[in-house]
């Protein structure tokens, strides 16, 4: 393998989310920023939408990474599109609740309420984690809502981060889902990397692995690949660990802006559907519906401005605060 030829400590571009390649972009920082003040409201949701592969796993990894596990007990649900009991079942089987088939709800309610008291008397907070959110039903969003009403001496019992794609935004703007979205208490949407952050990306997880620059990689080949990946990570993932197989085969020592379009051509006709840049989420149909979008959409605009108060804050502080 590649990694073999160039003498590296490991594979750079794979994958699956971890932490030891996360990349503080500008957009990851904020992003952060806005779940560590999300994190010190105690309660509600926090929403980070994306495109698929902008790093909102990644993203949540890092931050749980740093979280205290004497102050918090975290539970992620990745599997989305079940039920709205399948959903609370998942979710309480990943806080350590076990399940027996066919114990009523209310049963798993008062033994979730009875788990969050004794996490409260010793000191930790409750943190779940929904990804893939944009697949939940409507029924399911509302077991959710159901469990962040469980108080605690006063307190919500546990606060959920969100994580979802571009798409999620008008389903949560929708009527529908007005009593969840008045819980939302930050929201951040993480958008992709430009193209000196592509370039940064590289040469940082590059870096991870020891790399001493061999392969030397030229300036076109970073234009070149945020050109063929929109500067999105996971897409910048898939392709450069093709363009280093391609380049150890070739005994190549420097990568070059050829090279990259030649492993994008190549992926073209391996994938069928290539690494197009993000797809634009067409405008809502409805009038109403797009009413509706733009007023959460102003609703942002005003949280940004309170955030910019505390961001430098928050940033400078993130490591200690959280």
């Amino acid at each position: 393998m590649f990694d073999k030829f160039y003498n590296l400590s490991g594979l750079p571009f794979l994958l699956t989310p971890d932490t030891r390649f996360f990349f503080g972009s500008s957009g990851h920082s904020r992003a952060i920023a806005h779940l560590i003040y999300g994190l010190s409201q105690q309660e509600g949701f926090i929403v980070i939408t994306g495109e698929v592969g902008a790093g909102k796993t990644t993203l949540t990894e890092q931050l749980c990474s740093q979280l205290d596990r004497n102050t918090y007990v975290i539970a992620r649900v990745v599997t989305t599109q079940v039920s709205g009991d399948d959903l609370l079942r998942l979710a309480m089987a990943n806080f350590g609740l076990g399940d027996t088939p066919g114990t009523e709800k209310s049963t798993l309610l008062r033994r979730f309420e009875h788990m969050v008291r004794d996490q409260r008397r010793q000191g930790r907070r409750c943190l779940l984690v929904i990804d893939e959110v944009q697949n939940l039903s409507l029924a399911a969003m509302e077991e959710l809502r159901m469990l962040s009403n469980i108080t605690v001496d006063g307190k919500a019992s546990v606060q959920t981060v969100l994580l979802g794609q571009p798409q999620f935004r008008p389903i949560l703007a929708s009527q529908d889902w007005e009593q969840l979205r008045q819980r939302v208490l930050a929201s951040y949407h993480l958008g992709p990397l430009t193209e000196d952050e592509t370039r940064g990306y590289i040469e940082h997880r590059l870096r991870t692995v020891d790399w001493q620059h061999d392969p030397l990689w030229q300036d076109a080949a970073f234009t070149a690949v945020h050109r063929h990946t929109g500067g999105i990570p996971r897409r910048i993932n898939t392709l450069c660990s093709r363009v280093l197989l391609f380049a150890a085969l070739e005994e190549a020592h420097a990568v070059s802006g050829a090279m990259v379009d030649a492993t994008a051509e190549e992926l073209n006709r391996d994938l069928g559907s290539g690494l197009p840049p993000a797809a634009v989420q067409p405008p809502a149909e409805s009038d109403d519906l797009q009413r509706r979008i733009e007023s959460l959409e102003r609703h942002t605009a005003r949280q940004e401005k309170v955030f910019r108060r505390v961001l430098d804050l928050l940033e400078a502080q993130a490591m200690g605060a959280v």
